[in-house]
């Protein structure tokens, strides 16, 4: 434990009753065990000692104010849907929800921006959007996110080729420091070069530097035409090597992915879900996005051109919402498709350079082979971030399956170091990657990072024991 955090009595349990509300704090056994984890309770099942749900910036304050002098732990969760052990709490403490702050604040079409709480899910904040003719591109998998816990884990997402991430469409936050301070960091403007720019660091930070209470997101145009092609080629190799060509045309793809038929066969034998080509050992998806249909006709014409001059056995054009939702049904499916054919997963999801995709699928699979471990890599192939899946077969005992995926991460970590890539791409870092980390960057980088949390949190009293350990 980094420092010995109180454990709470009840005369703490009255005082956050007194900030909040009595009907809104449950305490021990009267706490729902579905907080005691995030959506991979692999990586840590810890119960809190005290939940309670935030209506407003001024309760997250002074339950802050009342830890930080009280020396004691505090988590805070969205929507719960992490993948990385991030949101539990891992030393006791306070479990604080934010997902009654889920109000729209404004938006400002002058600005083509839109303020809200973090507790709004990220559909809603799309939806919104939409309703004005605007477009907030982020599409991280996972719809029913909280757009906070989007922000502070940076989420991606398939359209991070053409748009960017999370983070390129933060213009600037509100938020709760550990001792209870209220700041902003940034404001609604297009440039900022005012002192440090803490708004990018915060984003991404996994809830371990400050609490989000307000988020202002740019908004874009809403693209009026999109198309979805399907390519599939006889190899891997060949179907990844596409990939720059597409890049390197006029028009910017919204998003390619790439999949191969064994994990085709695996969506449509669990789930009866298909992809509307048969042929092939890899295949391309790409979206194109336009503002006129020429624009689209050109986009869409170019590529199946140079697809086919690639050696694309095949060119399958989605040309309506009912066809383009079908093909991105079968991408969408694959982790469900996954976990029913096998008894348990475990997953990373490194970043590599687009030019070493094929080189890391094959790695990664021969790494499985040696480890007994049945290897799925699927993903992003148009920013190189690929999700690595360990499917546990049945047969494997528990300490087989242990030691194999432990040997099977550390393998892939080094091959996504050798290759000049990162360790996460989307996911983070969380509690089920902490003992990866400080091997990944080194120990001048770890130390930086450990001085950025104390810089934040000099109590280490919000969600300790995430991203980094203060413990030997």
């Amino acid at each position: 434990m980094p420092f010995p955090y109180k454990k709470m009595t009840e005369e703490d349990f009255e005082q956050i009753r007194q900030v909040t509300a009595p009907e809104r704090v449950w305490v021990g056994d009267a706490i729902a065990k579905e907080y005691y984890h995030d959506e991979m309770p692999e990586y840590g099942v810890y119960p809190p000692e005290l939940y309670v749900e935030a209506e407003n910036k001024d309760e997250i304050c002074a339950i802050m104010k009342y830890a930080y002098e009280q020396n004691i732990p505090v988590v805070v969760r969205g929507a719960g849907t992490g993948l990385a052990g991030g949101a539990n709490c891992k030393y006791g403490g306070i479990m604080l929800s934010v997902m009654k702050m889920n109000k729209l604040i404004r938006l400002d079409k002058a600005n083509m921006t839109i303020t809200v709480q973090p507790g709004m899910l990220l559909t809603d904040v799309a939806a919104a959007a939409a309703a004005e003719g605007l477009f907030y591109p982020p599409d991280p998998g996972e719809r029913t996110a909280s757009i906070g816990g989007n922000v502070i884990t940076n989420a991606g997402g398939m359209r991070a080729v053409r748009y960017g991430l999370t983070r390129d469409f933060v213009r600037c936050i509100e938020a709760v420091l550990p001792d209870g301070s209220l700041v902003q960091f940034s404001s609604n403007v297009v440039k900022n070069t005012t002192g440090y720019d803490v708004k990018d660091l915060v984003i991404g930070s996994e809830g371990t530097l400050c609490i989000l209470t307000e988020v202002t997101l740019k908004l874009i145009p809403m693209p009026k035409y999109t198309r979805t092609l399907v390519l599939p080629f006889n190899s891997l190799e060949a179907c990844i090597d596409m990939v720059p060509k597409l890049l390197q045309m006029s028009a910017v793809p919204t998003a390619i992915e790439f999949l191969e038929r064994e994990l085709i066969d695996i969506v449509e034998r669990n789930l009866h879900k298909m992809l509307p080509v048969k042929e092939g050992e890899a295949v391309l998806i790409v979206m194109y996005d336009a503002g006129s249909e020429q624009e689209l006709i050109n986009a869409c014409n170019a590529a199946a051109e140079g697809a086919l001059e690639a050696g694309a056995i095949d060119v399958c054009i989605a040309d309506t919402p009912e066809r383009i939702g079908s093909v991105w049904s079968v991408r969408g499916a694959i982790l469900e498709g996954m976990k029913a054919e096998s008894i348990a997963q475990e997953e990373c999801d490194v970043v590599v350079p687009r030019s070493r995709i094929a080189d890391y699928v094959r790695i990664a699979k021969s790494i499985g082979q040696k480890y007994g471990i049945k290897v799925e890599p699927c993903g992003h192939a148009g920013d190189g971030n690929i999700h690595t899946e360990m499917l546990r077969m049945e047969g494997m005992s528990d300490e087989e399956w242990k030691k194999g995926t432990q040997a099977c991460l550390t393998e892939l970590y080094g091959v996504a170091k050798e290759f000049g890539g990162q360790l996460s791409g989307e996911h983070g870092i969380g509690n089920g990657r902490l003992e990866y980390l400080k091997p990944f960057v080194g120990d001048r980088m770890y130390k930086l990072y450990q001085s950025i949390k104390l810089a934040f949190d000099d109590k280490l009293i919000l969600n300790p024991g995430k991203i980094i350990s203060f413990e030997q």
